[in-house]
């Protein structure tokens, strides 16, 4: 719940007629978090047969998950690496089967972040691939542009990674 421009945090919650001030809603997340140890346990992608040893593919602390990044195009699932569309719609297919694996959804996604190569000439299209995969109201989203040699493999146009939550 959000009401005035702040989030409910450690069960206190902002009125619209007195809004806590920044020393009280700090005072009750650190009172909230003198309790809490972070853990962390591992996601892997659906399917994946071996993990791979630099990263996991997602993280779940408490009640967040922090998906890695899904890049739009692999040769094992794909044979041709497609337009920015089709690699989106991959990618976001692959986020969808990591979340559900997590106990989560795509209506659960708080924040996406995407990497895109050549963004000035693949973003339309990325963008029309996007439309549809998150229910209203769509994550806060952001994008880094980058070269197309930059991007690990040649063919692959974008990656993305999510935060997102469990109920």
């Amino acid at each position: 719940m959000v009401t005035a421009g702040f989030a409910t945090l450690a069960g206190a919650s902002a009125s619209a007629a007195g809004s806590p001030s920044l020393e009280t809603a700090q005072a009750s997340a650190a009172s909230g978090a003198a309790g809490w140890t972070p853990e962390k346990a591992v996601i892997h992608r659906p399917g994946q047969k071996v993990p791979n040893p630099l990263l996991s593919s997602c993280i779940r602390s408490g009640h967040l998950l922090f998906v890695a990044g899904i890049g739009g195009w692999y040769p094992d699932r794909r044979k041709e690496p497609g337009d920015a569309k089709v690699q989106i719609q991959s990618a976001l297919a692959t986020m969808k089967e990591i979340l559900e694996a997590a106990g989560s959804s795509m209506a659960n996604v708080l924040k996406v972040h995407m990497t895109v190569a050549d963004a000035p000439k693949n973003l339309a299209l990325l963008n029309e691939g996007y439309l549809g995969h998150f229910p209203d109201p769509p994550p806060a989203r952001s994008y880094t542009g980058t070269s197309a040699e930059l991007m690990g493999r040649p063919g692959e146009l974008l990656q993305v990674d999510c935060v997102a939550y469990v109920d």
